[in-house]
């Protein structure tokens, strides 16, 4: 009997470590991360199709992160898709394009994550990578409202984005795309980028 109290001691004793274990599991990805799976080509080449990374949800959105968010304009019957995309403008910014050209509250700006699509496009066509626009046209406001954030794919020619759906909901963010964790050959960090100090220029952090 001993030896039998002592083997189910031991059984419940994994059990619970099992528990405790899934309890933890369970709570990382319901509220610190949670792997999620790229579909589609609106973020080439920053990301594939078919990457899977993982999504850091204990951090606000900031401007150029790569946020996941439901989709802004599905039926309230549809299960909204996921989309991946960059941030471009935050609260109180305004937003244009003239000349290829990315314009953040009147400062004229590169954009060092379009680099390698955009001379990939430019090999096949002379038009602009990215349409000449202004929140204006597409929003019928000048800046980006209070709670409200501007997102763009880095695939500027095939991606639905703020250009089509207009602002969305910094609350409906559900995390930041950081890590690439599949396929092994694309493994690391995504880069992350951010404005230098005079508000001028597209840095990496």
């Amino acid at each position: 009997m001993d030896k039998m109290s002592a083997f189910f001691r031991e059984v419940l004793s994994w059990i619970g470590y099992l528990a405790i274990w899934l309890i933890v599991l369970f709570g990382v990805y319901r509220w610190i991360a949670q792997p999620f799976s790229v579909d589609g080509s609106s973020m080439e080449h920053t990301l594939e199709d078919s990457q899977r990374v993982w999504m850091w949800k204990l951090s606000d959105p900031d401007r150029f992160d790569v946020v996941i968010f439901p989709q802004p304009d599905a039926h309230a019957e549809e299960k909204a898709k996921l989309y991946v995309k960059r941030v471009i403008g935050m609260p109180g910014d305004t937003i244009a394009y003239k000349d290829d050209q990315l314009i953040i509250n009147g400062a004229v700006m590169k954009e060092p994550y379009l680099e390698e699509k955009a001379k990939e496009y430019k090999h096949v066509s002379e038009d602009f990578f990215t349409s000449d626009f202004d929140l204006e046209m597409i929003t019928g406001q000048t800046k980006v409202p209070e709670g409200k954030l501007f997102v763009m794919g880095d695939n500027r020619r095939n991606s639905v984005d703020g250009r089509s759906f207009g602002f969305i909901e910094a609350e409906s963010v559900l995390g930041e795309a950081d890590f690439i964790y599949w396929p092994l050959s694309d493994f690391g960090l995504i880069p992350q980028y951010q404005l230098n100090e005079e508000q001028t220029a597209i840095i990496t952090k």
